[in-house]
C-alpha cells in the first residue's frame, strides 16, 4: 500500500487511484484517459518501491504524465486546479434556466469533477417553505413554475400573465435561496445550487459565485428531453409537453434577464462541452481574480 501525506494538513490517506482521475477530470480529460493516467502513475510508483510519497509528489508526476500524453492545455489545468483547492477560494456555482434543460444533470456532474458534496436544488427549497406556508397565504408557490400564473394577482406593467406568475414564485422562492447563500457564505463550503428560480437579477451575487444560465435550442430538443428524463424518473413527459410554449416563454424571459445582468447564457446541445465551457469560464475568472498565487 502507498500512504499518500499531505506535509501542509499532515493527512495520511492511502493512494487512490480514483481520487486522482477525478482530479484528473477536472481539468477536463475524458474519464477514460484519467483513468489510465491515474493507472501509469501508480504502476511509477510501485515500481520505484514507494511506500510513502507527498501530494506534491503525486502532482509533478501526474503533471508529466499528462505532458507525455500531449496533453499541455489539460496540464495546466491541472495545476490550477490542485494549487486552487489548497488555497481553499470557497466556490458557488447558480445554474439557471427553464424546466427540463438538463440543469440537475450537469450540476452532478460539476460537483463530481470539482469535489463538492453540496448540491442543492432550487424545487427543495421550495418544498420546504410549502410545508410552512400555507397554499392561502403564497397560492402561486403551490404550482408549477409554468402554472403559478393561475395564483398570481394583479402586477401593474406585465402583459405576460405567464411571467407575471412566473416572477411571483422566483421573489418568494428567491427568500429561501439568499438564506442558502448565506450560509454558503459564511461558512465557506463549495456548493452547487440549481433550478428555474435562479433568474438573474433575482439573486445577490457576490466574487465568489458563478452564475450560469442553461437553455435549449429549441422546442423539439426540449421535447426529446423530457422523453429522455421520464426513463430514470415518475415524471411524465407528456405532462411538460402539454405545457412546452409555456417553458419556452419562461426560458425567454430568463435569457432576456441574463444579458440584462450579464450572466452567460449557454446552450445546452451535450453534457461534456457545457460542463467544460462552465469550467474553462470558471477558471479564466478565478485566475483573474487570485492573480499570481494559483498560476505556479
Amino acid at each position: 500500500m502507498i500512504i499518500v501525506t499531505d506535509p501542509e494538513s499532515r493527512a495520511r490517506l492511502p493512494f487512490s487511484r480514483g481520487i486522482l482521475t477525478r482530479s484528473i477530470t477536472l481539468a477536463g480529460v475524458d474519464v477514460g484517459i484519467a483513468y489510465g493516467i491515474a493507472t501509469e502513475v501508480q504502476k511509477e510508483l510501485n515500481s520505484r518501491k514507494a511506500k510513502f510519497v507527498t501530494t506534491e509528489e503525486i502532482r509533478e508526476l501526474t503533471y508529466r504524465k499528462l505532458i507525455d500524453h500531449g496533453l499541455r492545455e489539460a496540464a495546466k489545468r491541472y495545476l490550477f486546479w490542485r494549487q486552487l483547492r489548497r488555497l481553499k477560494v470557497p466556490i458557488t456555482i447558480l445554474l439557471g434556466g427553464a424546466t427540463g434543460v438538463g440543469k440537475s444533470t450537469i450540476a452532478t456532474e460539476l460537483a463530481f469533477r470539482l469535489g463538492i458534496r453540496s448540491v442543492i436544488g432550487t424545487d427543495t427549497v421550495r418544498e420546504v417553505m410549502r410545508k410552512i406556508i400555507a397554499p392561502e397565504l403564497l397560492p402561486d408557490l403551490h404550482t408549477s413554475s409554468f402554472l403559478a400564473w393561475t395564483a398570481a394577482g394583479r402586477v401593474k406593467g406585465k402583459d405576460s400573465p405567464l411571467i407575471r406568475g412566473f416572477e411571483e414564485q422566483v421573489r418568494h422562492v428567491s427568500v429561501g435561496l439568499k438564506a442558502v447563500l448565506e450560509r454558503a457564505h459564511k461558512e465557506g463550503f463549495n456548493t452547487v445550487i440549481e433550478g428555474i428560480h435562479l433568474v438573474p437579477g433575482y439573486v445577490e451575487l457576490d466574487d465568489r459565485d458563478f452564475m450560469y444560465v442553461i437553455t435549449v435550442g429549441s422546442k423539439r430538443d426540449l421535447e426529446a428531453r423530457f422523453y429522455e428524463r421520464a426513463r430514470y424518473s415518475r415524471r411524465p413527459a407528456e405532462y411538460y409537453i402539454e405545457h412546452i410554449d409555456a417553458i419556452m416563454e419562461i426560458q425567454d424571459f430568463i435569457v432576456e434577464m441574463a444579458r440584462e445582468h450579464g450572466v452567460r447564457v449557454i446552450n445546452n446541445v451535450e453534457l461534456e462541452s457545457t460542463v467544460d465551457a462552465i469550467m474553462e469560464d470558471m477558471m479564466e475568472r478565478l485566475m483573474r481574480k487570485v492573480g499570481r498565487d494559483v498560476r505556479g
